[in-house]
């Protein structure tokens, strides 16, 4: 059976009550992300509307400072808390009747964990992380969920070391990683957007990397993430690469502002480590899409940079 067919479209006003009991949230970002700018130039030269603004503005700088501005220097933080995030998915999925277990995964920072933890039932917020892993000329984002609370600030360490690496990182070290990660029955190894050319090399390079860090590493690997912010035509080859890989896919909202997310598992779990033995051992994934992913992609990512430049007064000073 194809691992689309565990994938529901909800329509405006349908809930789950009954269906299952949790609602699981994976790829959560908070203030403790660091986004780079580089970004910027390259999507805003492909959004309609965005692109006219976009050349205008450039020009502008241009004529004042004599030259283009730089992107690649610099970055921007996400808007909310963990605290702010986990209420926000709680009340969201509160909607569809679900008990929400959330998962933030900050990049390279389980910062936002560790304090959400501090007041809150940790089956419900397990330790976990979007982790960089820089691999030949390209890299991938490697959701890691459910770090054990004991051992998780070392094994952050090791990670974002090799992250870190000056010069050309040894596979055989990558190699080493992802067996210590494995080797905790309770982590859970998502290959996140992994058809999205992130680095912007192109997508024929990108795949050409792709291919080769799956010969190397497919094994390590839990599921395959379908994301929230990418077009489906893009998770239906994450689909088809689970499929090859024999794993199954996993929901990933990808939120960084105010929006909830648009993909969730479902599950009646009552904790994440519950809901790890799901997909490691059973290889059983439940997701459900909100009505919200429908709407077209460009007009949620201008709503996103809105958000991004806006101001928010009602928040503490030095965060507005």
């Amino acid at each position: 059976m194809s691992k689309a067919r565990n994938v529901r479209f909800l329509n405006p006003g349908e809930e789950l009550r009954g269906e299952a009991s949790s609602g699981i949230s994976l790829h959560c970002h908070t203030l403790h992300s660091k986004e780079s700018l580089d970004f910027v130039p390259y999507y805003a030269e492909r959004i309609p509307l965005v692109s006219h603004l976009w050349r205008r503005e450039l020009r502008r700088w241009l004529k004042m400072y004599g030259r283009a501005p730089v992107f690649n220097t610099g970055y921007w933080a996400p808007p909310l808390t963990g605290e702010q995030v986990f209420e926000s998915e709680s009340i969201s999925m509160g909607s569809l009747g679900l008990e929400a277990i959330v998962s933030i995964t900050d990049h390279d920072s389980i910062d936002a964990n560790m304090e959400l933890r501090a007041a809150n039932d940790e089956g419900k917020t397990p330790i976990s992380m979007e982790w960089t892993v820089p691999f030949d000329e390209a890299f991938f984002h490697v959701g890691v969920h459910n770090l054990p609370a004991d051992r998780a600030d070392e094994i952050t360490k090791q990670m974002l070391e090799y992250t870190h690496t000056v010069g050309e990182p040894k596979d055989a070290r990558l190699h080493e990683l992802f067996a210590m990660l494995n080797d905790c029955p309770d982590v859970l190894i998502v290959l996140n957007h992994p058809i999205w050319d992130i680095e912007m090399i192109g997508q024929r390079r990108h795949e050409r990397a792709l291919d080769l860090f799956l010969a190397g590493h497919a094994k390590w690997i839990h599921a395959i993430e379908i994301n929230g912010f990418r077009a489906w035509s893009e998770n239906e080859v994450a689909i088809e690469l689970a499929d090859r890989l024999g794993v199954p896919i996993i929901s990933g909202g990808d939120r960084h502002c105010m929006h909830s997310n648009t993909m969730i598992n479902v599950s009646n779990a009552q904790s994440f480590t519950e809901f790890v033995s799901e997909i490691r051992i059973d290889g059983h994934s439940r997701i459900a899409v909100t009505p919200e992913y429908n709407m077209p992609l460009p007009a949620r990512q201008v709503s996103s940079i809105a958000q991004i430049l806006g101001n928010f007064r009602h928040f503490p000073e030095g965060r507005r």
